[in-house]
């Protein structure tokens, strides 16, 4: 039934119909749902492999951590490149364009699996080196090389996986995605045990057993988009995988200013690592190990951004700026109410938190004290995941990458430099504290007016959308 009311919800933000607040409320909610399913399971994956790596001791989970950043800068690179294929699915797809959606979904394949091996080369290139230039001690440094040559090898087949399940989301299909990560996370659990502990391996365990899940689930998924999906199936119908300029130049302007964002942005994280890396083996592993636990706040934000970006882009495409504005409230508001209630029973149970991911003491009780500094944070927080998801759904992605450089290096960065030699680890958890309520303030200004959603993403877009009356 849910299946059938969400199609029905889609074909009138498409066909230009009008759609009640209720309605609105009811379609955010049945492609947000699935989409934080799809979170949670990223985020237990994170937790499996930070728990099992945490039960070998402090030094191997200190190892992760600190090349955990640069794992993150180049999964930004295929996540900004997915965006600026996926973007242009949803607007083709509110435009009921389903043939050129199509023609974006083999293009954009081939361009993220050209871009991922060329990411995998240079990854492969720096797993020895980097480490060191990390500021690493001699006893973490030999497996965090490890750990980063295998993650990097695996980069082109999880990125293709990644390239099917956004292009599936931006169809309106969150349902699929979900199930596909909930069985990678199941996967993860299976292949780490098997690798990290019976096979003996350790850290290279754990990236060897997550790249095998990735691999399994980004083959179901190319399968899945290509024959299966409604909206985006290929079968019987002739057309080329060779990326056109028009594709590309479209791609191009929304994944850039997401690219430089994450160029100065994971620079700004490893910024942080190089700041934490002083302060010893057991604050990098709280850092890390709290990272992980805070995940467990942030996450379903990050499935209502994939939700919102699906709604605001499909809305754009069909015309209908103010039904698209609407559901930037809805999906914003849902977001920050959300990460408020976790981040009370993420402050309430930050030891149990952190006790599942170490056996140290020592990280624990470091960790549950950041976790909590950090729960003052969330809701804020939470406006500027789902508003930037928002704005990436309408092709606005230069003033919120923006607002994101120059909050997290002068306020954050900044912050940190003061604070953390004085204060520790907690005094770079304050800066990151103050640091995200102040960028949540931010996209609530840029989400005030409209100016976010006068942004030409597709030429396409203009020749085969109808001027629909807003619906007030």
């Amino acid at each position: 039934m849910a299946k059938g009311q969400k199609d029905i919800l889609l074909g009138m933000v498409r066909g230009g119909e009008r759609m009640s607040l209720g309605q609105q409320l009811q379609l955010a909610v049945f492609l947000s749902i699935p989409a934080m399913l799809a979170q949670t399971s990223s985020m237990l994956m994170q937790y499996i492999d930070t728990g099992m790596v945490g039960r070998l001791g402090a030094n191997p989970s200190a190892s992760i951590g600190l090349i955990s950043t640069s794992t993150w800068i180049l999964g930004g690179f295929t996540a900004g490149a997915c965006s600026g294929f996926s973007v242009q699915v949803a607007h083709l797809c509110g435009a009921k364009d389903f043939k050129g959606a199509r023609s974006v979904l083999r293009e954009g394949l081939t361009s993220v699996l050209i871009l991922s091996i060329f990411l995998a080369a240079i990854g492969i290139a720096l797993s020895g080196p980097l480490p060191h230039w990390l500021g690493g001690s001699p006893e973490i440094t030999a497996d965090a090389s490890k750990y980063f040559f295998i993650y990097s090898a695996f980069i082109p087949l999880g990125a293709i996986g990644w390239a099917a399940s956004a292009m599936l989301q931006a169809s309106g299909n969150m349902k699929i995605p979900s199930l596909m990560y909930t069985g990678m996370c199941i996967l993860d659990v299976v292949f780490n045990y098997i690798f990290i502990f019976l096979c003996d391996m350790g850290v290279a365990g754990a990236a060897l057993g997550t790249g095998l899940s990735e691999l399994v689930t980004s083959a179901f998924a190319v399968w899945y988009v290509l024959f299966r999906s409604k909206e985006l199936n290929i079968k019987g119908e002739k057309g080329s995988f060779t990326p056109r300029r028009r594709t590309l130049g479209n791609a191009w302007s929304i994944t850039a200013p997401m690219w430089l964002q994450n160029i100065v942005m994971r620079g700004a994280y490893v910024m942080s690592t190089v700041i934490v890396a002083p302060l010893g083996a057991i604050s990098i592993a709280a850092n890390a190990f709290a990272i992980t636990a805070e995940s467990f706040c942030y996450m379903p934000a990050y499935g209502i951004e994939e939700a919102s970006t699906t709604l605001i882009g499909q809305s754009i495409g069909a015309g209908r700026k103010e039904i698209a504005k609407r559901f930037s409230r809805i999906t914003m508001t849902m977001g920050a109410v959300i990460m408020t209630l976790l981040a009370i029973v993420m402050y309430i149970f930050a030891p149990q938190l952190m006790a599942l991911l170490s056996i140290d003491p020592n990280v624990v009780e470091l960790g549950t004290k950041v976790l909590r500094i950090e729960a003052f944070a969330e809701t804020m927080y939470a406006f500027s995941i789902v508003g930037y998801g928002c704005c990436v759904g309408a092709g606005d992605t230069l003033m919120p990458s923006v607002m994101n450089l120059g909050s997290m290096w002068f306020i954050r960065i900044g912050l940190a430099a003061i604070l953390t030699p004085r204060m520790g680890l907690e005094g770079y958890w304050i800066a990151m504290c103050i640091e995200l309520n102040v960028r949540g303030i931010l996209f609530l200004w840029r989400l005030r007016g409209d100016k976010w959603m006068k942004h030409k993403v597709t030429e396409r877009e203009e020749e085969t959308v109808p001027e629909y009356a807003e619906i007030k």
